[in-house]
């Protein structure tokens, strides 16, 4: 299948190291497609010590198709990194300074370590997101990324199960607030934005993963309801299912190990999180992502095209 690209599968259903990628410079169109085809193939990819650049990272993500835009996050016009198409997803502020755990930017920050889609508290969910490691921590640190197959996790599923999601057209309801609140029950200000008086992105749960062709599930640590449940409803329901995709064989983990590291993932057929470690507050750790949004016929939801959710991300990022 692959001609350009060398793979090592890393997990016996999803998850590859791909080798034989020059990233010091734009890549051929034979190359691009083959990592193309190998990242709806796989959901994850892992490409080792690339020394890419940013202006090239982006122009990789830009590949793949537009790309998130963090200007609505830059406050009194600092930002740390040189484009706001990358991410800064480090434990940094503005100013380059190690943030702690106790501040806000730390316990938002926390939202991120357990199992997530990018964007899709978004109406535009993500797409390709490509995470680079420029600064890292020393080794034994922790700071691994965990990823869970979706559609390994429906297949799984039992038959009754299976078609009532085909046939039901569960719709979630996803709020950035609820992963926060979540991730950190015990921060009382977070409690005071409820996901109901905000506006919400709407997924179905159920899809047909359009790089595959195959069955798969989109959920993730932000669905607090789905249209036409009760909480009772709910609660029997979606926990249960969500777990149920996060059993430990359908789960692998990869771990940083070097400046210039890529991965790589399909949002549209994978979670993530990152596991934390006790580099925190001690060490930089300094991770850039290009966020594509999801061009298909599924990016936007059953949510109204060109909603903007910024004043809300504002917000929050505050």
């Amino acid at each position: 299948m692959f001609k350009h690209i060398s793979i090592e599968e890393l997990h016996p259903t999803f998850g590859a190291e791909v080798s034989g990628v020059d990233f010091s410079k734009s890549l051929d169109d034979e190359v691009f497609e083959e990592i193309k085809q190998a990242i709806y193939k796989y959901g994850v990819l892992v490409f080792r010590d690339t020394g890419i650049t940013d202006e090239l990272h982006v122009e990789f993500g830009e590949r793949f198709g537009e790309i998130e835009d963090a200007s609505p996050f830059v406050k009194d016009g600092k930002y740390r990194l040189s484009d706001t198409r990358l991410f800064d997803l480090s434990n940094m502020d503005a100013d380059g300074n190690i943030v702690v755990p106790e501040t806000l930017h730390g316990v938002w920050n926390k939202g991120n370590t357990i199992f997530h889609t990018d964007l899709s508290y978004n109406p535009h969910r993500a797409g390709i997101s490509i995470l680079a490691a420029h600064e890292l921590p020393p080794p034994g640190n922790g700071g691994t990324t965990e990823f869970a197959d979706l559609r390994a996790a429906f297949d799984d599923l039992p038959e009754e199960q299976k078609n009532e999601l085909r046939t039901k057209g569960y719709i979630g309801s996803h709020s950035v607030w609820h992963s926060r609140q979540l991730a950190s029950p015990e921060v009382e200000i977070l409690w005071k934005f409820k996901p109901d008086e905000h506006p919400v992105s709407k997924h179905k749960i159920y899809q047909i993963h359009e790089g595959s062709g195959r069955e798969t599930l989109y959920i993730a640590s932000h669905i607090f309801r789905i249209d036409g449940m009760s909480q009772e409803e709910f609660d029997a329901f979606y926990p249960p299912l969500y777990a149920f995709a996060q059993r430990p064989e359908n789960i692998f983990s990869v771990e940083w190990k070097q400046p210039g590291d890529i991965v790589m993932w399909d949002n549209t057929s994978v979670m993530h999180r990152g596991t934390g470690g006790n580099f925190t507050g001690k060490y930089r750790r300094d991770m850039r992502r290009a966020t594509v949004y999801d061009g298909g016929k599924e990016g936007w939801g059953v949510n109204q095209r060109d909603a903007q959710f910024q004043g809300l991300l504002q917000e929050a990022s505050g």
